[in-house]
């Protein structure tokens, strides 16, 4: 019975490390580039389903590292307020998340294999940026996440980046609702960072991770994550009322009461408090996302 126990317990280990709560980053941008897709051509379901694959290994091989890089550089100490990290919990050996984080990255590669030949040169450089960007994330002498950077890697990688990725990929060129969609993405991926970095503020300080909740202070930060907010919703306001976004994506409107529990505790709590935020961000993601594609697609059918 204990070798079963020690397998399910590495499972748990390693499942914990992706961070699954935060995976909604990588599949949301994906989902609108794809709607964004079919309003200029005919979406490519084989294409738009390794587009996928290929973002969300990208973002589990990024979570990998930042689980290597903060635990060497003493982040991911027994006081930290999130769930205890691998690598800082002493769960998992530097060597192996290391090799966890290269065969994370090899197989988003493979996967982007017939997206490099379907979309060409952009794709392939999409793709060997989006891999540097996120082993930079946390590895190197400036890691990003460390100077401040890491919230305009997520904006820009997992918003912009990953939507306009995945329409060029299947239709060979872009629209404003793909650049907007981008917007709209990134924004909210970029609040469940900050979400994330609020929770940690007092701690990162501590070992000089100076991330951008840090370096603007608590109050700042909160005021980040509301903004941030706001500029996912006005995304269909603006491209509606300039003729840039069909109607039907003004639906995605019906996702803001999804914003009022996590808003409360951005705006109230703290430290440990604000643990639940993380994982209702990221459903406010996905379902404005979803709601937001489905809106592209709905006027298609019309």
């Amino acid at each position: 019975m204990k070798p079963e126990v020690g397998v399910k317990n590495q499972i748990s280990i390693w499942v914990e490390a992706s961070r699954p709560r935060t995976l909604s980053a990588a599949v949301t941008p994906v989902v609108i580039g794809t709607a964004a897709a079919s309003g200029i051509g005919a979406v490519r379901p084989g294409l738009a389903g390794f587009a996928l694959l290929s973002a969300i290994l990208i973002q589990v091989g990024t979570n990998f590292v930042n689980d290597l890089g903060d635990g060497l550089r003493g982040a991911d100490e027994a006081s930290r307020l999130g769930p205890p990290r691998a690598v800082g919990s002493g769960a998992v050996l530097p060597g192996t998340m290391r090799n966890a984080a290269v065969l994370a990255f090899s197989a988003a590669t493979l996967a982007g294999l017939p997206l490099v030949y379907a979309g060409g040169w952009p794709i392939l450089l999409v793709g060997v940026a989006s891999i540097l960007a996120g082993i930079a994330y946390t590895a190197g002498p400036k890691p990003l996440a460390w100077v401040g950077l890491g919230d305009c890697f997520v904006f820009v990688f997992f918003g912009l980046v990953a939507t306009l990725g995945a329409e060029w990929v299947q239709v060979g060129r872009l629209d404003a609702a793909g650049v907007l969609g981008g917007i709209g993405a990134g924004a909210l991926a970029t609040a469940i960072l900050v979400v994330n970095n609020l929770r940690d503020v007092e701690g990162d300080a501590l070992v000089g991770k100076r991330t951008l909740v840090v370096r603007l202070g608590k109050g700042a930060g909160r005021r980040l994550w509301f903004a941030l907010v706001v500029l996912a919703f006005a995304v269909p306001l603006f491209g509606v009322g300039f003729g840039l976004l069909p109607p039907a994506t003004l639906l995605s409107l019906c996702a803001v009461p999804l914003a009022w529990s996590p808003a409360q505790r951005v705006r109230r709590g703290s430290g440990a408090a604000l643990a639940p935020a993380l994982g209702e961000t990221a459903r406010l993601q996905l379902i404005y996302g979803l709601i937001f594609a489905l809106g592209l697609v709905i006027n298609i059918l019309w």
